[in-house]
């Protein structure tokens, strides 16, 4: 079995992806975005953190989150925001699909993937990389031919700002293979 090892930075920024169980599209649903931006809101408010970007797709979840200076347990605001949607979606949608046996002999739901992927942002030039590929995701994922187009993202915010055009995206080649963008 594979180790994982989670690098732990007081006041940290961390790139997450959180992915369902099987990659259903449990995010299709506006219900099932509504629990998890309250569940969202909830984390937020009980253990403070600051997502700097994020884009809600129809399977995954990728976000920037920085924690505070005293601060390094991301891992717990995932297990929370992923419980809360859990319990939410279950308790007024359904069960999630079929559990397997593992999940059934630990009394897992089959709502998510058990692990998640996070990496530390190094640095400006990393945080902006990541960023860039956060808002892009749903174009990469054939779901949208204009970033601009794809309602669940930080990317209208990031606009707001100015630190995006309307037109971003537009002629940006992603490369699949490398895991980088190209122009």
């Amino acid at each position: 079995m594979p180790e994982y090892r989670r690098v732990f930075l007081k006041g940290g920024t961390y790139f997450i992806t959180i992915v369902t169980y099987g990659r259903l599209p449990l995010f299709l649903d506006p219900q099932a975005r509504n629990y998890l931006h309250s569940a969202w809101v909830d984390v937020t408010t009980r253990f403070p953190f600051m997502t700097d970007a994020i884009c809600l797709l129809p399977d995954h979840i990728h976000a920037v989150l920085s924690l505070p200076e005293d601060d390094a347990d991301y891992p717990m605001r995932i297990r929370e925001i992923k419980r809360l949607f859990t319990k939410a979606y279950q308790g007024n949608i359904g069960p999630g699909a079929p559990r397997n046996e593992s999940r059934l002999k630990k009394n897992e739901a089959a709502i998510w993937q058990r692990r998640y992927w996070e990496h530390v942002i190094r640095d400006e030039r990393d945080l902006n990389n990541h960023i860039d590929y956060i808002h892009f995701n749903p174009v990469k994922h054939g779901l949208v031919d204009s970033v601009a187009d794809w309602k669940w993202s930080s990317f209208h915010r990031y606009v707001g700002l100015g630190y995006y055009d309307i037109d971003w995206g537009k002629g940006i080649v992603f490369c699949q293979e490398k895991n980088y963008f190209g122009e």
